[in-house]
């Protein structure tokens, strides 16, 4: 999608395309190595800034006659629009493309406030797409790739495990997911689709990183399990190649109940965690997201991975407009009845349902009987729990989470914390703390999912 047809932009010059990352989940982006490669390919020069871990570099704003900035989460998308003023200050005749899930569902508002392009999908065939038809037709003789732009991997979030520390190099094996639950942005713009990437091209971007330090990877997958032996064929070929390396990935809790006969093998090859969007407990909030497992799934899937040697990690979304403050108090029973409290950041327990433009969740009955208003500098529609206790619970919760975050406090302290903070509404009486059942958990050192 653009806004308006421009003249053709001289742009085979080093530093004329400039990509910009926002945030990508603490991981070196993949929103901006991918595209990196395929616009070197095209006989493009780019650069990079990933503000994550580098300040904006001003002069490299200044030279660019086209950025394009990576938004493939909301926090991401946040950051990105905060960028737009400064940039058009720095330069106002540049084009500017914002690619990326949350471009594409936020296309209307960002097309009118200063945004050119907004492309989603296939990122990185579309945005050469979208700077060769903006370039003058110029023979290349000669295409020097610009290796030194991206930081290097020390920069990012560590894997952590009982005093072991590991560099983290990031890849995905496919892009979209075959899966429709209805709070991810992934199925509005991929439609329940999935394509898988050569297996040659993810084991290059692992060679690579494992040259330049990294140790574990970890593979970004929306869903690592939905071609589970196109996965599994290139850990099999990394561990052959690379058999000291580490890795973890994301998957459904319904794929590990359903190819637990490769847990074992996984452990083999490497793994060290799993990370799996559980989101709840309960069977009303479960069906509205379409999520297709149970609390009794979830509790076989943590024997199937445990059992294999492999932590689990859930993650949550424990305020949503039909969360009840029992559900809330099930979740934290369940994590320490589980012996998960080292698994879980404990700012899943404070996350809260967006609900995007464009979300599947808009064609749910029990979404449509709510009374949302869309805020666009929001990018979400905002709702109120008709319980106001939950409101006035994940405000309190969010608040100290970010404060124990800010102060390195235990996350176990933290956890019990927020478990009386819930258990005093009801008038409940928490169980006593048994911190000696803890065992710690390996993690990647950046804890924030949204």
């Amino acid at each position: 999608m653009e806004t308006e047809k421009r003249t053709p932009l001289a742009i085979h010059v080093p530093g004329d395309v400039l990509l910009i990352s926002c945030y990508e989940l603490g991981h070196r982006p993949i929103g901006l190595t991918r595209p990196l490669r395929a616009l070197e390919n095209a006989g493009f020069l780019p650069d990079a800034i990933d503000i994550a871990v580098e300040t904006l570099d001003a002069e490299k704003v200044k030279r660019a006659q086209f950025i394009g900035i990576s938004v493939p989460m909301h926090t991401a998308l946040r950051l990105g629009v905060h960028l737009l003023q400064r940039i058009r200050e720095l330069n106002s005749d540049v084009s500017i493309c914002m690619y990326g899930l949350y471009a594409e569902l936020n296309a209307d508002y960002l097309l009118s406030h200063g945004v050119d392009f907004c492309i989603s999908g296939e990122m990185s065939t579309q945005l050469v797409g979208l700077v060769q038809s903006l370039a003058e037709k110029q023979q290349v003789s000669q295409v020097t790739i610009n290796n030194g732009s991206l930081p290097a991997l020390d920069k990012y979030a560590r894997f952590e495990d009982n005093g072991e520390v590991r560099t983290v190099g990031y890849t995905e094996t496919t892009h979209g997911c075959k899966h429709l639950c209805t709070h991810c942005p992934i199925p509005p713009i991929y439609n329940g689709k999935f394509f898988p990437v050569e297996r040659e091209t993810v084991l290059t971007e692992i060679q690579k990183q494992v040259a330049e330090g990294a140790t574990h990877i970890t593979f970004g997958d929306p869903d690592f399990l939905n071609g589970p032996m196109h996965g599994l064929r290139i850990l099999r070929a990394m561990h052959e190649i690379y058999p000291d390396l580490t890795y973890d990935f994301t998957t459904k809790i319904e794929h590990i109940l359903k190819h637990k006969k490769h847990f074992g093998e996984f452990a083999e090859l490497g793994c060290r965690f799993i990370i799996s969007a559980v989101e709840s407990l309960s069977d009303t909030v479960l069906t509205i997201l379409e999520k297709h497992h149970t609390r009794a799934d979830v509790e076989t899937a943590l024997e199937i991975v445990h059992g294999s040697g492999i932590a689990l990690r859930p993650t949550w979304v424990p305020f949503t407009p039909w969360t009840t403050l029992d559900d809330y108090l099930e979740i934290l029973e369940f994590v320490d009845t589980h012996r998960l409290v080292y698994h879980v950041d404990p700012v899943q327990f404070a996350v809260r349902l967006l609900i995007p433009p464009g979300s599947y969740l808009l064609n749910r009955p029990e979404t449509k009987a709510l009374s949302l208003t869309l805020d666009q500098t929001a990018f979400s529609y905002i709702w109120e729990h008709p319980d106001v206790r939950m409101d006035k619970l994940h405000k309190t919760v969010n608040k100290l989470v970010e404060s124990d975050a800010r102060t390195d406090v235990d996350m176990l302290d933290t956890f019990y914390q927020i478990w009386e903070l819930a258990a005093d509404m009801p008038g409940q009486v928490m169980p006593k703390q048994r911190k000696e059942k803890h065992l710690s958990a390996p993690r990647i050192t950046e804890a924030w999912f949204c």
